[in-house]
């Protein structure tokens, strides 16, 4: 399963990776996120937990993943999906100075989960366009609304 989704943001790059880059307050900021926990912090990862939303208009489906979170300044963050239905996927948040703009692009590659015949299916079928990319565009939306207006504000 492989899902890419992308924004343009009118910030600054290092205004764009500093909001995509704290995880803890995502809370705040993108009503779609339920909570986000540190759980380790270490020189060279950080270990988080996150719940999020996937709403299907009235309904909001619960979702919940743990991620070794590691960070390149102003080019990329990745995650490593550890514990979860998605355990074992790579994410790569890539970040690209674009003029006065920068591209965000969020690449999520997954073998789907270990269920015998069906694990690859549900993953291409259900995870990755439906959950994944659903709460992907949101919290680019978000991260998008949040370093624009906080980049006007200064």
């Amino acid at each position: 399963m492989v899902t890419l989704d992308r924004i343009t943001v009118a910030a600054p790059l290092g205004v764009v990776y500093w909001v995509a880059s704290e995880v803890e307050r995502w809370p705040e900021f993108l009503p779609h996120y339920r909570w986000v926990k540190v759980l380790e912090r270490a020189a060279d990862k950080t270990v988080v937990e996150m719940a999020a939303w996937r709403p299907f208009g009235w309904f909001k489906y619960p979702t919940w993943w743990v991620s070794e979170m590691r960070l390149e300044p102003e080019r990329a963050i990745r995650y490593r999906h550890i514990r979860g239905i998605t355990a074992g996927m790579d994410v790569e948040w890539s970040l690209e100075e674009q003029g006065d703009t920068v591209e965000v692009r969020i690449l999520h590659r997954w073998t789907g989960p270990p269920w015998p015949l069906i694990g690859g299916a549900a993953a291409n079928l259900v995870i990755g366009p439906i959950f994944i990319h659903g709460i992907a565009s949101r919290t680019l939306a978000g991260v998008k609304r949040k370093a624009e207006s906080w980049f006007a504000g200064r």
